[in-house]
C-alpha cells in the first residue's frame, strides 16, 4: 500500500469512527469551534489547506496554525470574516427579535417542502439526518434534485430577516450542519446522486454565500456551523470546476463557480477559478446564444435560466474589478430584447418545448429600469409607460426560427408564436410548425407544456408532452414528427418571411415522420392580417393516399361547438373560430382527459402541474398532394359572419379570399416563397 493510499485509509477509518460517535444526534449539539475542531478535525484540516494563509487579514490565522493551534486558528478565521467590511453588500444587520411567524415558511420548518409545485415531507433516518436522497410523494428524482438545492432556505433567510423570529436562524443553523455533515466525504467525482450533482452543487454555493455573509455576526449562527460551510465551500468550488456540464447548466455551475471565487479571494484557488470562469463563460456564451438573441435549447424557460446566469456572472466581473469582452455585454441585451419582443400581452412568456407558462412581466420591466429600455418597458406594460418601439408590433428571430405576431402591445392583442426552427439543443420537443394563439387577454391554443421529467407524472405523460400529439400539428397516417436538426447552421433569409405594416408571412416545412413509408411532406405557412385573423395554409407532398389528422389544443378555460364543421367558441369576452376553407371534409373529434388508448387533451401549465383540457382531431383523407387551408378568427365578443373562398390553388401557392361582415380581404399565400405573399 502506498503512502497516499494509508492516508486515504486512515481519513475514511476516522470518518468511520466520527460518524459513529455522532451517528444518532449528538452532531445536533455540535456549536463551538472546539466541538467542530474535535468532532471534524479532517474537514477543519482541509479547509486550512484550502486557505492561502497569506492573504491580508489571515496573520493571526497562520501564526496559530504553524502552531499547530488549529481551535485558536479557527477562532481568528472566523474573526477575520466577522470584522471584516468585504463583502458589504451581502451583510445583514440582526434583526429586532421578534416571535412574529409566517405560515408557508413555517411549513418549511416541518420539513414540508414544496418542490416544482409538489409537497413533500422529508423523512429522518436512525442517525438523525434528514434523508437527502428523498425522491418525494412522486419517486421523482427531480424532487430529490432540487430539494437540494436550498432554496428553501433562501425562503427561510428571507423570513428571518423580515420576522426577527430566532426560530428561523435556528432552523438554518441545524439545516446546514445537518447536510454538510451527511454529504460527507465529498467524492471528487461527477455524480448523478441528489447530493453531488452539479446543479444542485452550484444552487447551494450561491445560497450558502449568501446566508454565511448575511448571519456571519448573528449569535443563532453557531461557529461550527460557519467552519463547517467554510469547509464545504472549496469542494464545491471544485466540483464546478472540473465537472461542470455544457449549455444552460454550464451557466449555472460556472456562475456559482465565480460566486465562490468572488467572494472568498482568501482560497488559494479563487484566482485560477476565476480566470476559469472568464474564459469558459465567455466562450459557451458564443457557443449557447445565437445572434437573434435566443438560447440554442430553444425553450423559454432555460432561455431564461441562462440569461438569469450570464447576468449574475457580469455582476460578480463587475464585483471582483473584472473586465468581460464588449460582446457579453452585447449579448444579454439581446437576450433581454427576445423576451421583451416575444412576450404575450398578459405579461406570461412563450410555453414551448420543457418550458413554463412563467410570468416575465416583472423580469423585463427590471431589466428596462438597469439597461435604460424604455421600449422594453413599453411592451411590457401594455404602453401604460415607456416609450413605443421604432419597430414591431410583429417579430422574427431568423436563428431561432420563431414569429411573433401581435395586432398591437395593448392587453387585448391578438398574439402567436409560430415555430420554424430547427429542434434544439436540448429539451426538445417534436413539434416544428407549431402554433400558439392568445388575444383579448386569454389563451386560446396551447402548446401541451412539459409535466415532469421523471417519476410518475413522466411514466404517464413524457411521451405526450415531447410528441406532435401535444401541439397543434398534422399527424400524417397517425404519426408524428421525428427529431430535426439540432441547431440552426445559418439564420432564415428573407424567402421564408415578410413582415409588412398590414400583415406577417412565414412558411417553413418538414418531411421526417416517424415510421412512414415513401415520401410525407408538410409545408405550412402562417399569413396574419393584422388586428383581423390568420391564415394556415398546410400542404401536405405525398406519394400515396394518406390518413391525415389536424390537431387544435385549446386552453382548458375554453368551450368548443361544432358548427357546421367549424369550430367555434363561446365566451363572453374573447374568442376563436377555426374554419376549413379548403374542400377536404372532416370527421371531428373532441378528446378532454383521455388516457386510452393513448394519452390525449391534457396540458401542464408548469412542472407538475396537469389537467384536462379540450383538444379537437379533425380527420380527412387524400388520394395525392393536396392543400388544406383554414381561417383562425378571433373576436372580441361573438363571431362575426365570415364567408371564405379558395380562389385558385396550387403547388407553389393557395389565394384566398376572406370577407367579415362588409370587409373583404385577398391573400396570396405562397409556400416557400416570401416574395409573392400578398394582400389586397
Amino acid at each position: 500500500m502506498n503512502r497516499n493510499s494509508f492516508l486515504w485509509l486512515v481519513a475514511l477509518i476516522t470518518l468511520f469512527f466520527n460518524t459513529c460517535v455522532f451517528s444518532q444526534t449528538k452532531w445536533r449539539d455540535i456549536k463551538t469551534v472546539n466541538e467542530v475542531c474535535s468532532a471534524y478535525p479532517n474537514e477543519i484540516q482541509h479547509l486550512f489547506a484550502s486557505l492561502n494563509l497569506d492573504y491580508p487579514g489571515l496573520e493571526k490565522v497562520k501564526q496559530a496554525y504553524q502552531k499547530n493551534d488549529i481551535n485558536a486558528a479557527s477562532t481568528y478565521l472566523l474573526e477575520f470574516y466577522k470584522s471584516g467590511n468585504f463583502n458589504s453588500e451581502l451583510r445583514k444587520v440582526q434583526p429586532k427579535k421578534t416571535n412574529r411567524s409566517i405560515a408557508a415558511t413555517d411549513t418549511i420548518l416541518q420539513d414540508v417542502f414544496i418542490v416544482q409545485n409538489v409537497r413533500g415531507k422529508v423523512p429522518y433516518g436512525a442517525d438523525g439526518h434528514r434523508d437527502w436522497y428523498y425522491k418525494g410523494p412522486n419517486n421523482d428524482k427531480e424532487w430529490a434534485w432540487l430539494s437540494n438545492r436550498h432554496s428553501q432556505l433562501l425562503q427561510v433567510y428571507s423570513t428571518y430577516l423580515e420576522t426577527g423570529n430566532p426560530k428561523y436562524a435556528q432552523y438554518m443553523d441545524l439545516f446546514l450542519r445537518d447536510f454538510i455533515i451527511k454529504s460527507l466525504p465529498y467524492p471528487a467525482a461527477k455524480g448523478g446522486n441528489s447530493i453531488w450533482r452539479g446543479l444542485e452543487v452550484s444552487f447551494r454555493a450561491k445560497a450558502w454565500t449568501k446566508i454565511f455573509f448575511g448571519l456571519i455576526n448573528d449569535p443563532n449562527s453557531s461557529p461550527a456551523t460557519q467552519l463547517l460551510i467554510l469547509s464545504s465551500l472549496p469542494d464545491h468550488a471544485h466540483y464546478n470546476r472540473q465537472f461542470h456540464g455544457s449549455n444552460n447548466w454550464l451557466t449555472m455551475e460556472i456562475s456559482a463557480l465565480a460566486t465562490v471565487a468572488a467572494h472568498f479571494p482568501e482560497f488559494k484557488d479563487s484566482k485560477e477559478w476565476l480566470d476559469y470562469s472568464i474564459a469558459t463563460m465567455t466562450e459557451s456564451m458564443k457557443g449557447q446564444i445565437y445572434d437573434d438573441g435566443v438560447q440554442t435549447e430553444l425553450t423559454s424557460h432555460y432561455h431564461n435560466v441562462s440569461l438569469i446566469n450570464f447576468e449574475l456572472f457580469q455582476d460578480i466581473c463587475d464585483k471582483a474589478n473584472r473586465t468581460l469582452p464588449t460582446f457579453y455585454t452585447n449579448t444579454i441585451d439581446k437576450m433581454y430584447s427576445y423576451i421583451a419582443h416575444a412576450i404575450r400581452p398578459d405579461g406570461f412568456r412563450i410555453l414551448n418545448n420543457d418550458g413554463d407558462r412563467g410570468s416575465d412581466r416583472d423580469y423585463i420591466l427590471r431589466a428596462a429600469k438597469k439597461y435604460n429600455k424604455p421600449d422594453w418597458e413599453y411592451i411590457a406594460s401594455n404602453g401604460k409607460s415607456g416609450t413605443k418601439p421604432k419597430d414591431g408590433p410583429s417579430y422574427i428571430l431568423p436563428w431561432a426560427g420563431q414569429l411573433i405576431s401581435r395586432s398591437n402591445f395593448g392587453a387585448d392583442a391578438h398574439w402567436s408564436f409560430f415555430d420554424i426552427g430547427p429542434y434544439g439543443s436540448g429539451h426538445q420537443h417534436n413539434d416544428k410548425l407549431h402554433i400558439s394563439i392568445a388575444a383579448y387577454g386569454r389563451d386560446m391554443l396551447v402548446d401541451a407544456g412539459r409535466f415532469a421529467y421523471t417519476g410518475e407524472v413522466a411514466d404517464k405523460f413524457r411521451g405526450y408532452a415531447k410528441g406532435t400529439v401535444g401541439h397543434n400539428l398534422l399527424l400524417i397516417d397517425g404519426n408524428g414528427q421525428n427529431a430535426g436538426p439540432l441547431l440552426a447552421k445559418k439564420p432564415l433569409d428573407e424567402t421564408y418571411f415578410k413582415i409588412e405594416k398590414d400583415f406577417d408571412y412565414t412558411s417553413s416545412s418538414f418531411e421526417s415522420f416517424i415510421k412512414t413509408q415513401g415520401t410525407a411532406k408538410h409545408t405550412r405557412s402562417l399569413f396574419y392580417v393584422r388586428g383581423q385573423f390568420w391564415v394556415i395554409a398546410d400542404r401536405v407532398t405525398t406519394d400515396r393516399p394518406r390518413k391525415i389528422d389536424a390537431l387544435w389544443h385549446w386552453h382548458p378555460s375554453i368551450e368548443v361547438k361544432n358548427t357546421n364543421g367549424s369550430l367555434i367558441t363561446d365566451n363572453a369576452e374573447g374568442n376563436l373560430a377555426i374554419i376549413p376553407i379548403s374542400k377536404q371534409k372532416f370527421d371531428i373529434e373532441f378528446v378532454k382527459g383521455q388516457e386510452k388508448p393513448e394519452i390525449q387533451g391534457w396540458y401542464s401549465p408548469e412542472y407538475n402541474e396537469f389537467g384536462p383540457n379540450l383538444t379537437n382531431i379533425m380527420h380527412t383523407n387524400i388520394s395525392k398532394s393536396e392543400n388544406i387551408v383554414w381561417l383562425l378568427l378571433p373576436s372580441k365578443s361573438k363571431t362575426p359572419k365570415v364567408k371564405t373562398e379558395i380562389i385558385s390553388e396550387n403547388d407553389k401557392e393557395v389565394v384566398v379570399s376572406v370577407q367579415i361582415e362588409n370587409k373583404k380581404w385577398k391573400l396570396t399565400i405562397p409556400f416557400e416563397n416570401s416574395t409573392a405573399a400578398k394582400l389586397e
